[in-house]
C-alpha cells in the first residue's frame, strides 16, 4: 500500500535551514506527483511545495524563494530544503501526493525559535 514516511526535522534558530527528506513506496513513484504540506497547532493542513514527474516544482507564496522541493526518482525520495526559516514555519511537516489520496504519514515536526 501507499506510505509516506517523514524525517529530517528538528529545532532551528530563526534564520537557519533544514533539509526533510520523504521515503515513499507502494507506488509507481516516478510518475507520481508529490507535495509537502505543513500544519501548524490550530491551524488547517497547507501545501507548502510540489514537484511533478517532469520536474516542475511550484510553492506557496509563503515559502517561495526560501525552500526548494527535490526529488530522487531512484531513491524514491522527497526533499525539502528550507532556508531563511522563521517563527510562522513551525509546524509538523508531511509529504503526499497533490490530490492528497495516500494515507498521512506521521509527520516531522519542525520547530523554529530562539
Amino acid at each position: 500500500q501507499v506510505q509516506f514516511v517523514e524525517s529530517g526535522g528538528g529545532l532551528v534558530q530563526p534564520g537557519g535551514s533544514l533539509r526533510l527528506s520523504c521515503a515513499a513506496s507502494g507506488f509507481t513513484f516516478s510518475a507520481a506527483p508529490m507535495s509537502w504540506y505543513r500544519q501548524a497547532p490550530g491551524k488547517a493542513r497547507e501545501r507548502v511545495a510540489s514537484i511533478f514527474s517532469g520536474g516542475s516544482t511550484n510553492y506557496a507564496n509563503s515559502v517561495k524563494g526560501r525552500f526548494t522541493i527535490s526529488r530522487d526518482n531512484a531513491k524514491k525520495m522527497v526533499y525539502l530544503q528550507m532556508n531563511s526559516l522563521k517563527a510562522e514555519d513551525t509546524a509538523v511537516y508531511f509529504c503526499n501526493f497533490p490530490s492528497q489520496s495516500g494515507a498521512w504519514g506521521q509527520g516531522t515536526q519542525v520547530t523554529v525559535s530562539s
